[in-house]
């Protein structure tokens, strides 16, 4: 599988999801929150199990540091765009707020379009070796290395069924375990076009979160006064 095919996959996967989001924009939000939660949730029944074990009977999953890492990684690339999406990623405001609406609109644009150029420069760094710049490839050039080389993970392990059921090698592939990258990647690029257009269209104002304090004040003012 090259380079450009898998492109035209994330693009088709980028058009699917852009497609489902139009016809049912609630079931892919809650689609998206249900997989964070998930990866989050598994994180802390891992490391809680990994406390038990270990002071309480003196044992452990050897593979536990490994998954807990594996699962901040898919936190973090997943969770890029979706804070973008729901203008969850805190940012210093007082600059925006500071100039007239037009130019807090400019700033908002040109934020939402580093945004792109930084997920397009992580997700596929070839196309900027054609102005010049040295570059060593990008994710989707290693994931691609990692699936033709095969190996696997170094802890982690198919469960007995799984190995005997497709005949595959103990170790999990590597690859499915980096696959995340490039799809992480994408969405990045992808929610910040969105914010780039909706910016653009007068729907959204700041690409950011910078006020979350505010809000919390906002939203204790009753507590106080009772």
């Amino acid at each position: 599988m090259g380079a450009y095919w898998f492109h035209v996959y994330l693009l088709i996967f980028i058009v699917i999801l852009w497609g489902l989001e139009k016809k049912f924009p609630k079931v892919v939000a809650s689609a998206e929150e249900s997989l964070l939660v998930l990866v989050i949730s598994a994180i802390m029944v891992v490391s809680f199990g990994q406390v038990i074990a270990r002071y309480g009977f003196n044992t452990g999953w050897s593979a536990a540091l490994e998954f807990n890492t594996v699962c901040f990684s898919w936190l973090i690339l997943l969770g890029m765009g979706y804070g973008i999406k729901t203008s969850l990623h805190l940012g210093v405001d007082i600059i925006v707020k500071a100039v007239p609406p037009p130019m807090t609109k400019a700033l908002s644009l040109f934020a939402a379009a580093c945004c792109m150029l930084y997920g397009l420069i992580l997700l596929d760094s070839a196309w900027v070796a054609l102005l010049g710049a040295p570059t060593r490839g990008g994710a989707i050039e290693y994931w691609l290395k990692m699936y033709k080389i095969g190996i696997g993970s170094e802890e982690l392990h198919y469960p007995e069924l799984i190995q005997d059921m497709f005949g595959i090698q103990s170790r999990v592939h590597r690859w499915l375990v980096l696959l995340v990258l490039p799809v992480g990647l994408a969405l990045l690029v992808f929610r910040s076009l969105q914010a780039f257009v909706d910016i653009a269209t007068g729907r959204r104002k700041l690409l950011i979160s910078g006020h979350e304090a505010e809000d919390l004040v906002e939203e204790s003012k009753h507590i106080l006064k009772d």
